[in-house]
């Protein structure tokens, strides 16, 4: 084990000027595929374009709702999944990173010859997605996952003994009885013990399940661990002590941790930093003070409003309405609008949240038999008649609509039984710092709506 961590320090060098784990916008997508020959006829966008680093030695927090796409990410950062586009890199020191931004800051037709040789060294040097051999070996090694759910992620057919033992085999660390007292070691620091070593899986309860799984996770002495709702599936008594000993393994081993979790109460008490996603996107990034003290995006209000153990009074809003919108076809502008109770007319309202409006009521919908779209933004609704589509536009000029989807609308007019709906396109909203590394995407709060 020594030589593990020997091995682990040269490498890495200083700790100070180097990031653990750093995205730059990472993408997963997912096919749609339909028909007898599977043709792909669009992407479930569970990642779309994830920025951020992790430190040495400090827990990053990652939460938001199910499907928000935090356990993707960390599939992908483990290496278990491959990102569609972005790059995730390792080690990646800050002047580095400095460079990065540089060449990042330049269009891919105008980078001198020179910029895409560097580019291609920190790509080669850093890029998971591009370490081969020795060098994939030393990342899968200090990338270790604890998975939700201890007990599909252990095999039920093994003893603990070779569960622990197994990554040790692989790397060819330990064998024989050095093995088995490096197993025992490992179980000691988990809280258990040799007592357990020839048992099976099913034989212990779901916390014991979960200490085998964070004792195998260390077993060769990982620099960084994805922890994707470790605690979830326990007992509230039990996910304390599971907490516990997670924070005390980061103290005495220098762990760096990104926590995955829906539960804000655990993330809080966990994490430095935090990271909030919505349908694939980050919308709030900051300090775990800030972002509980001081929300800057109306998603993390409402997470925290939902949670009535974590000052749910200082919020005016009492939790969510509505559904998440499709990840395979997200709004344009900010992607929480549909949902978000103080929306502005600069949000990205689109022709879709008419149409999902209007859904509310079957009668005016029952005549619609296509959509004509020229944009997310603009389209002709067509109808069977003319006075279902008079109907329609009257509701949308003068119903009981958003008053900030009222105030987008560019044109709502009618031509016999078709309704031309026009809404003000606007830009994505970007993720954009308002002081002191306290990162939104919430028009609110940035440049974006002071324009």
């Amino acid at each position: 084990m020594t030589t593990v961590r020997a091995d682990r320090d040269a490498q890495s060098q200083s700790t100070d000027d180097r990031a653990v784990i750093t995205l730059r916008g990472v993408e997963k997508y997912f096919p749609i595929k339909e028909g007898a020959l599977q043709r792909v006829v669009g992407h479930v966008r569970a990642v779309d374009g994830v920025s951020f680093e992790v430190r040495p030695g400090e827990t990053m927090g990652l939460v938001g709702e199910s499907g928000c796409g935090k356990t993707t990410l960390g599939r992908c950062i483990s290496g278990l999944s491959a990102p569609t586009g972005g790059k995730i890199y390792f080690r990646l020191s800050d002047a580095d990173a400095a460079r990065l931004d540089e060449i990042d800051a330049v269009t891919d037709g105008e980078r001198s010859e020179e910029q895409r040789k560097e580019l291609a060294r920190i790509d080669r040097q850093h890029g998971i997605t591009q370490l081969s051999g020795r060098a994939w070996r030393t990342y899968r090694r200090n990338c270790q996952v604890v998975f939700q759910d201890s007990f599909s992620s252990l095999n039920p057919r093994q003893l603990v003994k070779d569960i622990v033992g197994r990554p040790l085999r692989v790397y060819k660390e330990s064998s024989g009885q050095d093995l088995t007292e490096t197993v025992v070691s490992l179980l000691e620091s988990v809280g258990l013990g040799r007592q357990h070593l020839y048992r099976y899986p099913h034989q212990f309860s779901g916390g014991q399940r979960q200490r085998i799984s964070i004792a195998r996770a260390l077993a060769l002495d990982p620099e960084f661990i994805v922890l994707d709702e470790p605690t979830s599936a326990l007992d509230v008594s039990v996910q304390a002590q599971i907490l516990n000993l997670l924070h005390d393994l980061q103290k005495e081993r220098g762990l760096t941790y990104l926590f995955i979790s829906h539960d804000l109460g655990v993330v809080r008490l966990m994490s430095d930093r935090i990271a909030v996603m919505y349908l694939g996107k980050v919308a709030e990034h900051g300090t775990a003070h800030e972002l509980f003290e001081d929300p800057r995006h109306p998603y993390t209000e409402a997470l925290l409003a939902a949670n009535p153990d974590i000052g749910a009074e200082k919020s005016e809003m009492r939790g969510l309405h509505g559904t998440v919108p499709d990840p395979a076809s997200p709004p344009e502008g900010c992607r929480f609008h549909t949902r978000c109770p103080v929306a502005t007319p600069i949000c990205g309202w689109e022709v879709d949240d008419a149409v999902a409006w209007l859904q509310t009521n079957e009668i005016l919908l029952a005549g619609l038999t296509d959509v004509e779209r020229r944009s997310n933004f603009d389209a002709t609704l067509v109808f069977g008649d003319a006075a279902a589509a008079n109907a329609v536009a009257g509701e949308i000029r003068d119903g009981a609509v958003p008053a900030s989807m009222k105030t987008a609308l560019d044109d709502i007019s009618t031509d016999e039984s078709r309704v031309n709906i026009r809404f003000a396109p606007v830009e994505p909203v970007e993720l954009e710092d308002i002081g002191g590394g306290h990162l939104t995407a919430c028009v609110l709060h940035t440049s974006m709506g002071r324009r």
